[in-house]
């Protein structure tokens, strides 16, 4: 398993804020100390702007460096820029490393499926998956599908990958929820599997599954999983029931596809977040 991160990415935070550099700090130790799972370590290189400008704006890009909060949820930082292009750079080390046949996760922060072409938000800057998947595209390939787990609707992974062809978008996610959307399909190529709150953890694996063999009717070469560990029963932003089994039962599905996976590091702020990730990284590597 290759783990693409940088404990530099722990250098921002707000006080209070649940997007904090523990996420990973405490992931990071989580994982050196198992062994469960065998580990090699890779380090991110900024994602450059020919990357960067199929998914995002010229003036979204250069909004990074004004410093003006984005809103609410989203602070303005200094060197922002700099930490959402090394978390961008670690989606396209990922992709490499999945194309080359390596069972990859990237762990890094700020996550991104919430930021669209032009505006940040949802604790969001740069849309790392979405980034990713049309430097595959642009590389060559010619299906590839998004399996967004993250509680939360992937509302700027979908806005970006409206109606593109060579992608599919398949987001399971707690509706209504932040950030309203994800409430029906979109375009020609964006599917959502709303799940109202508090919903029985057979019933949401059940919802999962049936996602998993919708995106297999499309035979993608490639699969970009925005994986967000806040369906967790004791997340403090959702109201959903998935425990750590589940995570492990999601990492062999995804393994089951038996194509080329990346996972990039959505959401997930429960103090768990690092055992949840293992259990999933040990489904993604079961043999």
């Amino acid at each position: 398993m290759k783990i693409i991160t940088d404990e530099r990415c722990t250098g921002y935070s707000h006080p209070g804020h649940p997007e904090r550099p523990e996420r990973i700090s405490r992931t990071i130790e989580k994982l050196r100390s198992q062994t469960d799972v065998p580990i090699t370590w890779a380090k991110p290189v900024p994602a450059p702007d020919e990357a960067l400008l199929r998914a995002h704006t010229a003036d979204h890009i250069a909004r990074l460096n004004d410093p003006h909060d984005f809103d609410t949820d989203t602070p303005w930082f200094p060197k922002i820029a700099d930490y959402a292009r090394a978390s961008a750079g670690a989606a396209l080390e990922a992709l490499k490393a999945a194309r080359a046949g390596e069972n990859v996760f990237s762990l890094m922060r700020p996550p991104g499926h919430h930021a669209t072409r032009q505006r940040a938000m949802g604790f969001c800057y740069l849309n790392n998956i979405a980034i990713a998947v049309l430097e595959a595209l642009a590389t060559g390939a010619k299906q590839v599908a998004v399996f967004d787990f993250d509680v939360h609707h992937g509302n700027g992974t979908e806005a970006i990958l409206l109606n593109q062809p060579g992608a599919v978008f398949f987001s399971i996610h707690q509706f209504p929820c932040y950030p309203g959307t994800g409430r029906a399909n979109a375009g020609n190529n964006c599917f959502n599997y709303p799940v109202p709150p508090q919903l029985p953890r057979a019933e949401y694996r059940h919802v999962l599954h049936s996602a998993l063999e919708h995106l297999q009717s499309f035979k993608p070469g490639l699969v970009a999983v925005s994986a967000g560990f806040d369906a967790y029963a004791r997340d403090p932003l959702a109201q959903e029931t998935l425990e750590a089994e589940d995570y492990y039962w999601l990492g062999q599905s995804v393994r089951g596809l038996g194509v080329p996976v990346l996972s990039l590091l959505e959401g997930g702020y429960s103090d768990d977040l690092p055992e949840l990730i293992l259990a999933y990284l040990k489904g993604l590597d079961d043999r």
